[in-house]
């Protein structure tokens, strides 16, 4: 058998590098500060509150591989503030946030992520402040002392495209005003409870005051550069199972640019069809 001349295997190496090199240049591009979603903290035998719980000991371990292999944790603030004015985030920077606003995000989170000294937020459903399981307005004022910054995810955690104009709006609208009389400041971020939005939706949501609003993998930018619809990355239990080989690649920067996105961001009368 005739062995490959060495100008072949010359060729093939030369080809396999600008292969290379062509990639790095276009996955450089496409980096996304991960925006890392909790929802429940703690020990769950609910099923169905399970698939939204990291137990407290796995969010303290995922906390600790922040800080042991060097993340950059900055604020949501820091985070749109970037975006608006294009800076290079380096690669270890991380964003941390809940969904929801429940009371164990105080009595277990909270804690953990005030030993560590990171930055959070978390999105509230308004009319829920105060009922059971949900944290209360002085929980969410000590957290507000502590490097939290409180957000907004509507007044009953409706899914908006499926819900009146008139409906969303007051969901939109109302959290907002319900929290900035409570808390005394401005409410600048809003979450699409499930990440559902229409584009009236998001129209809605700009011309009520928000800077920024997060959804899931839904809608065409992958890439973080529509503040109105930032792609945010759910942690689960077992994340840091393998060596923390899915925490890894959850904090990579490129998880978003593999992930299957899920429609959103269009017209309502194409939703509702």
């Amino acid at each position: 058998m005739k062995k490959p001349s060495s100008r072949f295997l010359l060729s093939f190496v030369v080809i396999v590098c600008v292969v290379l090199v062509g990639f790095t240049f276009w996955i450089r591009d496409r980096y996304v500060v991960p925006i890392l979603t909790y929802h429940h903290v703690g020990e769950y035998s609910d099923k169905v509150l399970a698939l939204n719980t990291v137990s407290t000991k796995s969010f303290e371990f995922q906390m600790d591989f922040l800080r042991r292999h060097g993340y950059l944790v900055i604020s949501f603030d820091d985070l749109v503030e970037g975006i608006k004015k294009g800076y290079a985030f380096s690669r270890n920077t991380v964003v941390i946030h809940f969904d929801d606003g429940y009371e164990d995000n105080y009595s277990n989170a909270f804690p953990i992520l005030k030993k560590y000294q990171l930055p959070a937020m978390v999105f509230v459903v308004s009319d829920k402040v105060g009922t059971s399981g949900f944290l209360t307005w002085d929980q969410m004022k000590e957290m507000e002392q502590n490097n939290f910054l409180i957000g907004s995810h509507t007044r009953h955690h409706v899914y908006l495209p499926k819900v009146s104009l008139e409906k969303a709006r007051d969901e939109i609208e109302g959290s907002k005003k319900i929290l900035e009389r409570n808390l005394g400041h401005s409410i600048d971020y809003f979450v699409y409870p499930t990440g559902g939005f229409s584009l009236e939706d998001k129209e809605i949501v700009k011309k009520a005051g928000y800077k920024a609003a997060g959804t899931t993998n839904r809608g065409k930018d992958k890439f973080n550069h529509d503040l109105y619809e930032l792609k945010r990355i759910r942690m689960n239990e077992g994340d840091d199972q393998f060596s923390g080989i899915i925490m890894w690649a959850k904090l990579s920067g490129y998880y978003n640019l593999f992930r299957q996105s899920k429609s959103g961001g269009v017209s309502r009368d194409m939703i509702l069809k």
